[in-house]
């Protein structure tokens, strides 16, 4: 029994001093280049989760209008087009350069399936470890819903606000 409890005690001083050496000798990744550690895209994806469905509001706190679409495509190409892009234009140099990669959100089926709740988390209070960043305090009540109703009716936006987001960044 006595053999036991050294090897217990031992293993659980061994695991952290081990962790803390793999991280203070330079091993564990850091670059956006480098590969995701083991499980690290489970367990992040995991608490993401989570944390929406206990925390995503039910209902668009502004109503959905043609005037509320083009006022988060303002927001949008001022404060997310960097990242996530516009339709039919290449990933900026910001976008390549980031890990994980940001979603191309007017590429695909983007975010248009996601309760507007789920998208307006994400804006206003970003994604650890991934770039997003949270952008409560930084825009309006008002701006944040309007960007998300946006997002999450990008795929049947009406034509002027549509040409709106299209249009290619600038230099």
């Amino acid at each position: 029994m006595g053999r036991f409890l050294i090897v217990l005690i031992l293993g659980l001083l061994l695991v952290p001093l081990g962790a803390f050496l793999y991280l203070q000798l330079g091993y564990a990744p850091a670059a956006t280049s480098a590969a995701p550690l083991p499980f690290e895209k489970t367990i992040a994806g995991m608490a993401l989760k989570a944390r929406i469905a206990k925390e995503a509001p039910a209902n668009a706190g502004v109503a959905l209008s043609d005037e509320a679409l083009m006022e988060g495509a303002k927001v949008y190409r001022q404060q997310c087009a960097v990242c996530h892009g516009i339709d039919d234009q290449p990933k900026t140099a910001i976008a390549h350069g980031m890990y994980p990669p940001p979603p191309q959100l007017f590429h695909g089926k983007g975010v248009t399936d996601d309760p507007v709740g789920e998208t307006y988390w994400k804006v206003a209070n970003g994604i650890r470890l991934t770039g997003m960043p949270g952008y409560m305090g930084s825009l309006s009540e008002a701006q944040l819903w309007q960007v998300s109703l946006l997002l999450a009716n990008a795929n049947h936006l009406p034509p002027a606000v549509k040409t709106f987001v299209d249009t290619p960044l600038g230099p």
